[in-house]
């Protein structure tokens, strides 16, 4: 198993050679056992990525009796920020109140800003679901700005940072221990919601069998003066056809590539990592 986890790994180095990039991976298979990274334990911008972390944060709260998911939250006009992204602005112009089931479904499988900063403040700020994250057994992880502060600053988005590993080990955290750290709706709700991820669809699912399900959550900073691009992400669980599945994340940072290059980096990553994992079901 070494042997091929190698190979792979090997095939991957060779994906990013002479990339300007620095592009870091995890892997483990769904029983722990097989695992790679390269630069696994480097910081990498989180950018959006951190909405799957504030949307477990939140769902906790809720199994604790703190808030329930068809509890109405108000949205007021001038929460929908003109400069952020968002969807829900873009629906509702002049404010709307939604479940809160809705606002997390928005946040993570759209990616939507104005619901993930609402969120926060709901939880007590950024820390506060840092701190949730590192008492759920994980601590490579920085979260200290919402999605207004980082998207108006460059420099401030570096304050949000993990590692591949601590990716990889969130969400096999959330997965696999089902019932300790999440109830049981709470757990089938967040991960329907990342199999319903829209956005990122040329990253890890770019190159993959159509009807592959795959439970992610992408990030992505922009492009400053000097064409840097500062982060490029995705994280999430692939599932076999057999119903196995592996964990994965991909962050690339730093880089002078255009952005399909960029996303064609994850998405040769995911097939090569699909192929290794494909062929221990023969």
């Amino acid at each position: 198993m070494a042997q091929n986890l190698n190979s792979v790994r090997q095939q991957i180095q060779h994906i990013v050679a002479g990339k300007k990039a620095t592009v870091g991976i995890a892997l483990m298979s769904d029983d722990g056992k097989d695992t790679a990274s390269i630069y696994g334990n480097r910081h990498f911008p989180l950018q959006s990525v951190f909405k799957f972390h504030i949307a477990l944060a939140m769902l906790s709260q809720i199994d604790q009796g703190k808030f329930s998911l068809d509890q109405p939250i108000k949205i007021q006009k001038k929460d929908l920020l003109p400069k952020l992204y968002s969807p829900i602005r873009d629906k509702y112009p002049n404010g709307t109140t939604m479940n809160l089931s809705e606002m997390l479904a928005y946040t993570v499988s759209q990616s939507d800003n104005v619901g993930c900063d609402l969120l926060l403040k709901l939880l007590g700020g950024p820390e506060a679901v840092e701190r949730y994250i590192k008492q759920s057994g994980t601590n490579d992880i920085s979260i200290k700005v919402n999605e207004e502060t980082q998207q108006a600053n460059w420099d401030l988005q570096f304050k949000n940072w993990t590692t591949p590993r601590a990716a990889v080990n969130v969400l096999q955290t959330f997965y696999v221990n089902r019932n300790k750290r999440l109830s049981t709706q709470s757990h089938d709700f967040i991960w329907t919601v990342m199999k319903g991820t829209q956005t990122g669809q040329a990253r890890l699912k770019g190159q993959l069998p159509k009807q592959t399900i795959v439970a992610h959550k992408t990030g992505s900073s922009g492009t400053n003066k000097a064409g840097i691009t500062a982060a490029v992400n995705d994280i999430g669980i692939v599932f076999l056809p057999n119903g196995r599945y592996y964990f994965i994340s991909v962050f690339v940072k730093d880089s002078r590539e255009n952005e399909d290059t960029n996303e064609k980096l994850i998405a040769d990553i995911g097939k090569a990592t699909w192929d290794y994992f494909m062929k221990r079901l023969q």
